[in-house]
This record gives C-alpha cells, sequence and structure tokens, in this order.
C-alpha cells in the first residue's frame, strides 16, 4: 500500500506563485503516474498535471505555461510548481498515486488566491 502526504498550499496574491509537494511511502517501487487534481466545492475533481515514473507529462489546457510537474524518483516525491495564479486556480489540491497495486490520494491542501 502507498501512503500520500501533500504540502505546501496555502493564500497567495494574484500574479503570484506557490509550490506543492507530494511524498509517497510505503509499497513504492512500482509508481508509475503520479499527478495533481483539484476541486472546489460542487465540481468535479479535475487533473491538473501529471507526470510518468519516465518523466512524460500532461496539462490542463487552464495551467500550461503556468505550472510545471516535476518529480524525484529517489525520494518519491513530485512538485507542482504554480505561476500566475489566478483566483481561479483556488482549490483543494489532491496528490493522486498509481502503482501497480494501489491507487492512492492525499488528503488534500487548500490553495487561495485572492487579494
Amino acid at each position: 500500500q502507498v501512503q500520500v502526504v501533500e504540502s505546501g498550499g496555502g493564500l497567495v496574491q494574484p500574479g503570484g506563485s506557490l509550490g506543492l509537494s507530494c511524498e509517497a511511502s510505503g509499497v513504492v517501487f512500482s509508481i508509475y503516474f503520479m499527478g495533481w487534481y483539484r476541486q472546489t466545492p460542487g465540481k468535479q475533481r479535475e487533473l491538473v498535471a501529471s507526470i510518468t515514473r519516465g518523466g512524460s507529462t500532461n496539462y490542463a489546457n487552464s495551467v500550461k505555461g503556468r505550472f510545471t510537474i516535476s518529480r524525484d524518483n529517489s525520494k518519491n516525491t513530485v512538485y507542482l510548481q504554480m505561476n500566475s495564479l489566478k483566483p481561479e486556480d483556488t482549490a483543494v489540491y489532491y496528490c493522486n498515486v498509481r502503482s501497480v497495486y494501489d491507487d492512492s490520494w492525499g488528503p488534500g491542501t487548500q490553495v487561495t488566491v485572492s487579494s
């Protein structure tokens, strides 16, 4: 089983930057996918960005050019650097880690973009 813990998040002004981290622990040798999702009240959880073990990335159109996902396989950690933040980026951000044996989610971390 894989455990997932997010860190980072908080309050930032529009146009600002924020970084999120997500560390996986437990049975991590078979992890093939790490991603960030976000959710606002009344809406479905949506994919923000993802990265495979080989380094292939995928981004939501709304964050392309502003967000960057990266991972450190040696630390089983995935990062999300968010720049040029907009109020519409406000959401709870969740880390998702998929392995051969498990599909795990973190508890989520709040990101609020407001002046």
